[in-house]
């Protein structure tokens, strides 16, 4: 589990700041598949993730899911809304038992007020996903399904995360048959293995030439 000092918007605090910080975090233990909110509700605050792992989740009118982005220890959660106040605009639910922490608007506001180095953290956290989504939507364009998989794969093997197919499907924005075909042509050729959820990459180069590297990288807790 990470600590407050290891989230990077955080990393300018002396101690005795981040001790003041702790006592605006309300630390809750969710299990696996939980929601922290729903798509559409008030926003109230941002999370922090402390352990585990938490997908944002866009779902459509007509029922498809889309996932965002997944957040592993020391990522933030919910911090969009933080500014307009406005509503949710996905739904937030862990993916495998996970310690968030929620921080209120106003109580961080008034942090923020005595700690205007924390808000350039934040600025530049929230650019770097900006500019992270943008690629992404430019791959939907140019990129083939293989090469958005292959990026995803070396994603979650770098933080340890196992996704369904089906969740492996609604992050790359391809098909579920699409995913299945892939991942069972790259398991055939011995580039990864499966069990059950659980895929190992076994040959990193190869997956690493498949795909085209993003000029910008997010933090290192996030995937987009």
């Amino acid at each position: 589990m990470v600590e407050l000092k290891d989230f990077r918007v955080f990393a300018d605090l002396k101690p005795e700041d981040l001790k003041k910080l702790e006592g605006s975090v309300r630390k809750i233990d969710y299990g696996a598949e939980e929601l922290l909110f729903m798509e559409g509700a008030p926003a109230f605050g941002f999370y922090l993730v402390f352990s585990g792992a938490v997908k944002l989740v866009k779902r459509s009118a007509k029922g498809k899911s889309q996932i965002l982005k997944i957040v592993g220890p020391g990522g933030l959660v919910g911090e969009t809304t933080l500014f307009d106040k406005g509503l949710h605009n996905a739904y937030a639910k862990t993916l495998v038992p996970s310690t968030v922490g929620f921080v209120e608007r106003g109580d961080f506001f008034y942090f923020l007020e005595h700690h205007p180095k924390v808000i350039f953290r934040l600025y530049e956290y929230l650019s770097q996903e900006l500019k992270a989504f943008q690629n992404k939507l430019a791959e939907r364009s140019y990129a083939s399904s293989k090469e958005r998989l292959a990026r995803l794969i070396l994603a979650l093997d770098r933080l340890g995360i196992e996704l369904s197919r089906t969740e492996l499907a609604e992050m790359a924005g391809v098909s579920s048959k699409t995913a299945i075909r892939t991942l069972g042509e790259l398991e055939s050729r011995g580039i990864i293995a499966i069990d059950n959820r659980r895929i190992t990459v076994l040959k990193e180069e190869y997956l690493k030439r498949l795909m085209e590297p993003f000029t910008v990288l997010v933090d290192e807790a996030i995937i987009i």
